[in-house]
């Protein structure tokens, strides 16, 4: 394999957070204090800075292993020359993620703050204008939504939504695939990729291998984490899958499965992106100790989507007419933008490139027992199965 020195690399990094790279000497104390290094292989995380200081952008594009870090932050703290490894392994995963992005977009976004918010406003404006421009009937005695956003109309321009959304986050993901696993992509056999994909949604649902991050408060975090996921799901099969069954004009009791479900949404949406932005704020955990513009974007939009959404349906419960409509459309045009500029192109995307990640390592390992079995004897064993 040609390798090509990309002179541009150090600096994209540094755009991207990196900016303590260069003060890395590789002494591996990172890779010895790293909980997770046995399970991710030799070298993990020291190789990752090691193709970032050598240039090797194609190798680094190809490397799964900073999706493998869940930031636990003992690598930095552990450190002698305070490169701050943690943090390169961050700005690894958003280099990744706008290398991944064949629009471009995701790197103009995570470069440019100004460019991440212009798009974010001019999406909301754009909803905003449909609805403004083609709302149904206003009824004001008596509050009906669906009557003011047909319900029908809504779970069309939903659906439409997410299969652009799709579309985006799925090519993308066949490039981190293609070039992850390289010229082996079309020779692995089709059952190994079979066997691994319960190991993806187990790690999509269950974030489990954060719970071996070695870190004091590991086991919160990941907590926390998986709160938020569960929340944001809840809020994808809720307005994806079952709108109308969720969108109505009936009052429904509290205790309604409706009703309960949309309030654990919110509060497992709510409480941990406030938790998240006040702990940015003290910068005391080492995973929260630097924060880029992004960051503090995609926070601040899922902490409104979730508020905007309790909001429509406290003044829709009291009866408030206009309220409900005009909080609607705002809620719709935040939550919109939200998922429109964060799903395929933002941070949000981690979502997806994570799991994935630690099914292609399991693909890679898979076959290579595979390609090792025939020429064993009988009896004999796998070194390191």
């Amino acid at each position: 394999m040609t390798s090509y020195v990309n002179h541009r690399l150090h600096d994209d990094i540094r755009y991207f957070g990196g900016k303590d790279v260069d003060l890395c000497m590789n002494c591996g104390a990172c890779t010895t204090t790293c909980p997770l290094s046995e399970n991710a292989g030799g070298g993990f995380p020291r190789r990752v800075i090691r193709l970032i200081q050598t240039g090797q952008s194609d190798q680094l594009a190809a490397n799964t292993d900073p999706w493998l870090c869940y930031y636990c932050g003992e690598c930095s703290t552990h450190c002698p020359r305070q490169a701050n490894p943690a943090e390169t392994m961050m700005a690894a995963r958003r280099y990744l993620t706008a290398r991944y992005d064949w629009t471009g977009l995701g790197r103009w976004f995570y470069k440019s703050a100004w460019a991440e918010m212009a798009a974010i406003f001019a999406v909301g404006l754009l909803v905003a204008g449909l609805f403004i421009v083609w709302h149904g009937p206003v009824v004001l005695h008596r509050v009906a939504l669906n009557t003011f956003a047909p319900v029908r109309a809504v779970e069309v321009g939903d659906w439409i939504m997410a299969g652009l959304l799709s579309f985006f986050l799925l090519s993308n993901a066949f490039r981190m695939v293609r070039w992850s696993l390289g010229e082996d992509l079309w020779r692995i056999s089709a059952a190994v990729y079979l066997r691994q994909i319960p190991t993806f949604f187990l790690h999509l649902f269950t974030q489990k291998r954060w719970r071996q991050c070695g870190s004091p408060h590991g086991g919160l975090r990941w907590f926390k984490h998986l709160l938020l996921v569960s929340g944001y799901l809840s809020m994808l099969t809720l307005v994806l899958i079952l709108l109308r069954w969720f969108q109505t004009d009936h009052i429904y009791p509290f205790y309604y499965p409706q009703r309960l479900w949309g309030y654990y949404a919110a509060v497992a949406l709510l409480y941990p992106t406030v938790d998240f932005m006040i702990s940015r704020w003290r910068k005391k955990e080492p995973i929260h100790r630097f924060s880029e513009a992004s960051d503090w974007i995609f926070l601040i939009m899922l902490f409104l989507t979730a508020l905007t959404g309790l909001l429509v349906n406290l003044v829709r419960i009291n009866g408030w007419a206009l309220a409900t409509y005009v909080i609607y459309v705002v809620h719709l045009a935040i939550a919109v933008p939200m998922l429109v500029v964060e799903v395929p192109f933002g941070k949000w995307s981690h979502l997806l490139y994570r799991p994935l990640a630690i099914y292609l390592r399991g693909v890679q390992e898979a076959a290579a027992v595979e390609r090792c079995a025939p020429a064993l004897a009988p009896g004999a064993t796998v070194s390191g199965s």
